[in-house]
């Protein structure tokens, strides 16, 4: 792959620290969570990736979208984001809430939201790796 464009972010002190990124734009306070054992203070991994996750599904359903000739513009994407003990470690696994435009019939909403999963770089990254679970409202 020829990337278009890299990001680049540093993280100090892992969870509970600072996020910074190369161009200075985001700039945060890290916190563990109140579920984790942390004062819940601060953004954490999990809410980063959510937010990452959602919007870059949002765009995905964008070009599938107009590719089709179908406006859902108006389509909102919250991903949930839940990490848990696995093994030794820990895992992810995630949940796309879509909620389409007023007016798109089921199947069609369906076919454009499961044809995004296929484009976008977030789903094509995780696909194999964590479940993630498509639910259309």
């Amino acid at each position: 792959m020829d990337a278009i464009y890299t990001a680049a972010a540093t993280a100090t002190h892992g969870r509970d620290g600072r996020a910074v990124s190369s161009d200075g734009t985001l700039d945060l306070a890290l916190g563990i969570p109140v579920e984790m054992g942390g004062n819940g203070q601060g953004t954490n991994p999990e809410q980063l990736f959510a937010a990452g996750y959602a919007a870059c599904f949002g765009s995905a359903l964008g070009v599938v979208g107009r590719a089709a000739k179908i406006d859902v513009s108006d389509a909102a994407v919250t991903a949930e984001v839940g990490i848990g003990k696995q093994g030794e470690g820990f895992a992810l696994a995630v949940t796309l809430r879509v909620e389409l435009p007023d007016g798109l019939d089921e199947e069609t909403g369906r076919k454009l939201v499961e044809q995004a999963h296929q484009v976008c770089p977030y789903s094509n990254a995780t696909r194999g790796n964590i479940p993630v679970d498509l639910v259309i409202e």
